[in-house]
């Protein structure tokens, strides 16, 4: 960010894990934002230098002061690459709220504005709605909510894929970068048994992700939304990295119940069995937005608006975005004309 005054600023979890925010700062502002991730991904989806990114965005666009969160989802840190059986319910209970407290360290008492990406999103609701979290202004979640559903191939994967991985491939992660690996390895042998069932494009890293999110070709974004740099496919395994196949377990319980409940009902008592319990309690109101070819997490977003909007009618708000899918309203090249100011809109109308 050329302009903007960029500092770094570490904290800790209540489980002992070592986490970041990173500020970027044009201007005092009455109106934080607080920028979170995906899993696979990292902070670096907000700022990347292809086209007008969405940290740049709102710097220009009078929110000087935005954050980003790298929590323990981000390809910054090892832990998606460990064997650690981390869960949802362990980010929703453990690394927004010590996020928030350290946020609110910086900030005092001023206005925060989340938005949220992918499970992220989920699991920033999860500390919101569980009641981890509060002094929330409003939220912006892209993707899915609180009601995640999938397409019936990636069912199959969220139901055998974990296990198979873990026991018959010895693979407790996913990487895209797995077509580097040694010729002949798992690892390998994966990738090219992705890249068999996906001819869209000559990229294995595009492929393998597929592979770990969504049913399409690819699954993840329109390759046409994609910026010269990124449709070329130089960036994509930098910005989507590793992943845990463990989260794949909760998702799958939650796609299965309909909703958000928690992993291990013995674990995390101060937390919900059901995140939705209770939902019109919640003040903060939530813009859920969706590509109308998600085929990650499909109509999540629209089926979670309904739910939500007969407990609380009128409080959150929903806009389908035609022509884009899971990720590419982020990092799409022409997010900042068809996107961006959706969200801008709804970041005004919630301040003051």
């Amino acid at each position: 960010m050329p302009r903007a005054e960029v500092s770094v600023h570490p904290f800790a979890t209540g489980d002992g894990l070592g986490l970041t925010l990173t500020r970027f700062s044009t201007a005092e502002c009455e109106d934080v934002v607080l920028l979170v991730h995906g899993l696979t991904s990292s902070s670096d989806m907000f700022i990347m230098p292809e086209h007008r990114n969405l940290v740049s965005f709102l710097l220009d666009s009078g929110f000087g002061d935005v954050w980003a969160l790298d929590f323990r989802m981000s390809n910054r840190f090892p832990y998606s690459v460990e064997t650690r059986r981390d869960t949802l319910d362990d980010i929703a209970a453990f690394d927004h709220s010590a996020a928030m407290r350290e946020l609110r360290r910086h900030v005092g008492v001023r206005r925060i504005h989340v938005i949220a990406h992918c499970l992220g999103s989920v699991s920033f609701q999860m500390s919101l709605f569980g009641g981890t979290v509060d002094g929330v202004t409003s939220m912006v979640a892209n993707s899915v909510g609180l009601t995640p559903r999938v397409r019936a191939w990636a069912r199959v994967k969220l139901a055998l894929a974990p296990a198979l991985l873990e026991y018959g491939f010895g693979l407790s992660y996913l990487d895209p970068r797995f077509a580097a690996a040694p010729p002949l390895t798992r690892r390998w042998l994966l990738a090219r048994l992705a890249s068999r069932f996906h001819r869209e494009c000559g990229e294995p890293a595009c492929h393998m992700q597929s592979f770990m999110w969504g049913s399409g070709h690819p699954a993840m974004y329109r390759h046409v939304n994609l910026a010269l740099q990124t449709h070329e496919h130089e960036r994509l395994a930098d910005l989507n990295s590793a992943a845990d196949v463990h989260y794949y377990r909760h998702v799958n319980k939650m796609v299965r119940a309909g909703r958000a409940v928690k992993f291990d009902p013995a674990s995390h008592p101060d937390l919900p069995d059901d995140y939705l319990a209770g939902a019109e309690r919640v003040e903060t109101p939530v813009l859920f937005l969706t590509g109308d070819q998600n085929d990650v997490f499909t109509d999540s977003n629209i089926v979670c608006h309904r739910m939500l909007d007969k407990v609380a009618p009128g409080r959150h708000e929903l806009h389908v975005l035609p022509g884009y899918g899971h990720i590419d309203p982020i990092i799409g090249r022409t997010a900042h004309l068809d996107v961006f100011p959706r969200i801008l809109d709804f970041l005004k109308r919630n301040s003051g």
